[in-house]
């Protein structure tokens, strides 16, 4: 019987690596390939480990460079999303475009018959469900993947219940990156200060009014963009009970 191939998206991270060597260790066909979404030394240094990590296990490894796709597509509706008082998740929306959208069809150039990642996830019955390891679900964020796609989606992770397992394994399979830590920030904003990143691209700090349902102000806010729907910290207001956002008017910049 002819192996099926596999491609695996390698962030350069204990978990699709280990991934890699599961899909192997089953008797797949095993390709390696790394999404190019920014110019910058992280993204560089992922490239890299995912190479190293491709050649000690035995397989080739690709770079897909989208990185004028992802400026577009992602940071650029980060940035407008805010602007128009909404808060963004570009997590979500990278997954369904860039790691299952666009790596879905370069991988199916490749002759790929499934492709998979390092994800905390389950398919069952063409349904994606919740992780079975202890605090690293990721399904939400994976929430957006095109149900068409699901058939055609490994998570060779989806067996293990936390992540000591996962690095036990990478241990076992003499990986370099057995220790690495994981990433948990956005990967475009540095420091994970969006308040900064978008001050850098644009954003204004407008002071605007604090307004109550009935009409009553309260005080100031700094610049919308600081504020979020569901919000109750941070807004800087003494009141006898607890307020919380429930509106961003852009038009009026009014909270």
């Amino acid at each position: 019987m002819e192996k099926k191939t596999v491609v695996i998206g390698m962030s350069g991270g204990v978990d699709s690596s280990v991934a890699a060597c599961l899909l192997k260790d089953k008797g797949y066909n095993v390709i390696g390939a790394t999404l190019e979404l920014l110019d910058n030394y992280d993204t560089k240094q992922a490239i890299e480990d995912a190479k190293i990590i491709c050649q000690k296990i035995g397989i080739p490894h690709y770079i897909f460079d989208l990185k004028k796709e992802f400026k577009e597509e992602i940071i650029k509706n980060f940035i407008s999303s805010y602007q128009q008082g909404k808060t963004p998740n570009p997590c979500v929306v990278c997954n369904r475009l860039f790691k299952f959208g666009y790596f879905y069809q370069k991988a199916l150039e490749l002759g790929a018959d499934y492709i998979a990642t390092g994800h905390y996830a389950r398919i069952e019955n063409n349904h994606l469900m919740m992780s079975l390891a202890d605090g690293k679900d990721q399904s939400y964020f994976l929430c957006q993947i095109k149900k068409e796609i699901l058939p055609k989606i490994l998570f060779p992770l989806n067996q293990f219940a936390n992540k000591e397992q996962i690095r036990e394994l990478a241990r076992k399979y003499e990986l370099p990156v057995s220790e690495k830590k994981d990433s948990q920030e956005v990967c475009f904003i540095p420091n994970d200060d969006y308040k900064t990143f978008l001050k850098k691209n644009g954003q204004k700090e407008i002071k605007g009014k604090i307004i109550l349902t009935n009409g009553t102000v309260l005080g100031n806010h700094t610049g919308l963009f600081n504020y979020t729907i569901g919000q109750r910290k941070g807004l800087n207001i003494s009141y006898k009970e607890p307020l919380y956002v429930i509106n961003l008017d852009t038009e009026n910049n009014n909270l």
